[in-house]
């Protein structure tokens, strides 16, 4: 079954500084190349088989272009889980999760997380290694979670694969906000799992399931192949590391 697929899209309250900045009221309005980012994160959704896609936003510019590129609009709600809620009350499952500031966003990316992820896994994450990320933008300045397997950055990709996942967004809220100090996660989960994860003794894999379990769900990590999965337009230093991949792109007879 072809998955559907949410782009959030929500307003921050009192507005968007960065995008503000650059001359737009938000970031999925940024253009690059000649197309917004919201344009390209759907053209890269709809490159790899996904037909029914939403964009969840609040009445305003970015809705109306969501109308203009012909996909759906659900309303946003308060914070990022708030509006995945909604959307899943709404799509259902199998549903893939990612955000408008995905500039580099490719089908390769999305096929590679549905198809990577096991039939018996309710929910998957897509993370990048700290390697990959580097290899493919060395100038990159991530937020990294460490576990005994490598340093970890998240690529705004999930994939809610069965309705079960559903419980997953119930914790949503409190990992959104402890994305940053990941022991808080894991003092969740139990002291073992703290002391495990502070001393590196803990894989991503085995913290991502043990999370599931937790939860009452099978959840799972993919790793990203291309470390530019990682890569989304937060402030000025990472719109113009995106805008000088694309012109190597440009210039790259392989990529033509």
């Amino acid at each position: 079954m072809t998955p559907s697929a949410i782009i959030l899209a929500g307003s921050r309250p009192g507005g968007d500084p960065f995008a503000e900045s650059v001359g737009v009221p938000h970031k999925a309005l940024i253009s690059l190349d000649g197309s917004t980012l919201l344009e390209r994160v759907v053209s890269a959704l709809r490159a790899a088989g996904i037909k029914r896609i939403s964009v969840s936003c609040n009445a305003g510019p970015v809705a109306e272009l969501a109308r203009a590129l012909q996909v759906a609009t659900i309303s946003a709600e308060n914070g990022p889980s708030g509006s995945v809620a909604a959307a899943f009350k709404e799509l259902g499952a199998p549903m893939i999760v990612t955000t408008s500031d995905h500039a580099l966003l490719r089908k390769e990316w999305v096929g590679e997380l549905i198809d990577k992820t096991p039939e018996t896994a309710d929910l998957s994450v897509m993370l990048a290694e700290r390697s990959a990320i580097e290899r493919a933008l060395p100038s990159a300045r991530r937020t990294y979670l460490r576990f005994s397997d490598g340093d970890w950055s998240g690529c705004n990709l999930f994939y809610l694969r069965t309705p079960r996942a559903g419980k997953a967004i119930d914790i949503w809220a409190t990992v959104e906000a402890d994305r940053k100090r990941p022991w808080r996660i894991a003092a969740r989960l139990g002291v073992s799992t703290l002391i495990q994860m502070l001393f590196r003794r803990l894989s991503l894999s085995e913290g991502v399931a043990r999370l599931g379990d937790r939860i009452g769900i099978n959840a799972t990590l993919v790793s990203a192949t291309d470390g530019l999965a990682a890569v989304d337009v937060d402030k000025l230093e990472d719109l113009e590391a995106v805008r000088q991949i694309l012109l190597e792109r440009r210039n790259d007879p392989s990529e033509n």
